[in-house]
């Protein structure tokens, strides 16, 4: 079996009206540039007709496949889902709502296997979307660029190409599709780059994605930056903010507790107040427990770190196209 040169995964969450259209521009594109490829759709818990239109695309041309969930698990699912059953040498995503142009996958490619990137991606310098979300969309590319130190524009589109020894190596889940760089310089490919793209005004059905999506984006960029750092070895983030609240804590409960020797055998001047009538050994107090805790939170973190990561239960009910051995590697990510 000849490994393609592109593997195109295409998340889709109910894109009914968008599908035939999109394929028949991936098809004209790569064959145009005589490339061997594939593209997998991945339907997201559609509740239209989407996985319909999948089927048919799929009878009319094998080198699309479609991989089906039982319910939108979210667009990291599906990403992850496809990077594990990709065979492609370049992999590119895309969104399917036909504001990403399959004409600019010729450049990606190139870029990858030319130019050396480890990961382009797209930046949609002209957006057709309303202020509400291009202003706080730059806001929190600006953020993420400096916490990770990757310059890029745009972070959260969906157009990019990667190297395919990178989607084998990293894990996507949750909400974190919206850091994929962050996540691959963390796993050693720092080769990153971006390329202007053309972004299409949407020409079917509605954006998925609501304001929340900024608030849960926030969290998920702390959580990343915080991962990333200290996965491998929390007992360093832990363990140091541990010692410092019980250095503090024991300090000043020495002080204490020496204040009072002191009135008692040297000095024999009665404290004011008792030490227990004192604010700071509360504070005191509380210092030293908590640097317990964090402690004993490095240990069970540390634990966790040498465990192999949990299976994601992405449950795939119906599937389309596939080959029986990259069945068999959907079948080992899934379960």
């Amino acid at each position: 079996m000849n490994q393609p040169d592109i593997s195109v995964i295409v998340p889709a969450k109910d894109e009914e009206e968008s599908i035939p259209e999109l394929s028949q521009w991936i098809s004209r594109v790569m064959q145009a540039h005589g490339f061997r490829y594939e593209v997998f759709f991945i339907d997201d818990g559609s509740s239209d007709g989407t996985w319909q239109q999948i089927l048919k695309v799929n009878a009319d041309d094998e080198r699309f496949k479609g991989i089906r969930f039982n319910r939108n698990f979210g667009k990291s699912a599906a990403l992850q889902t496809g990077f594990r059953v990709a065979r492609g040498k370049v992999v590119i995503t895309m969104d399917a709502d036909l504001q990403d142009s399959p004409d600019e996958i010729p450049e990606l490619y190139r870029m990858v296997t030319q130019d050396g990137f480890h990961l382009v991606s797209g930046w949609k310098k002209k957006r057709h979307d309303p202020i509400s979300k291009t202003v706080p969309s730059k806001f929190f590319n600006y953020i993420t660029g400096l916490l990770s130190g990757i310059r890029l524009h745009d972070f959260n589109c969906g157009l990019k190409a990667y190297q395919s020894t990178v989607v084998k190596n990293i894990n996507v889940y949750g909400e974190m599709h919206r850091y994929i760089p962050v996540i691959a310089k963390w796993a050693g490919f720092t080769k990153i780059t971006e390329k202007v793209v053309e972004h299409r005004e949407r020409k079917f059905g509605y954006t998925k994605f609501g304001l929340e999506r900024f608030i849960n984006g926030f969290l998920d960029l702390l959580s990343i930056t915080f991962v990333s750092r200290f996965r491998q070895k929390p007992m360093h983030f832990f363990g140091t903010w541990g010692t410092v609240s019980f250095l503090i804590g024991f300090v000043f409960t020495a002080k204490l507790f020496w204040d009072k020797m002191n009135s008692l055998f040297i000095s024999r001047v009665p404290m004011k107040r008792e030490i227990t009538e004192q604010p700071l050994f509360y504070l005191a107090l509380v210092a030293v427990v908590i640097g317990v805790q964090l402690f004993v939170t490095g240990f069970l973190a540390e634990m966790f770190a040498m465990q192999s990561l949990s299976k994601r239960d992405y449950l795939v009910i119906e599937k389309v196209g596939l080959e029986e051995e990259t069945a068999r590697k959907l079948q080992g990510v899934v379960n």
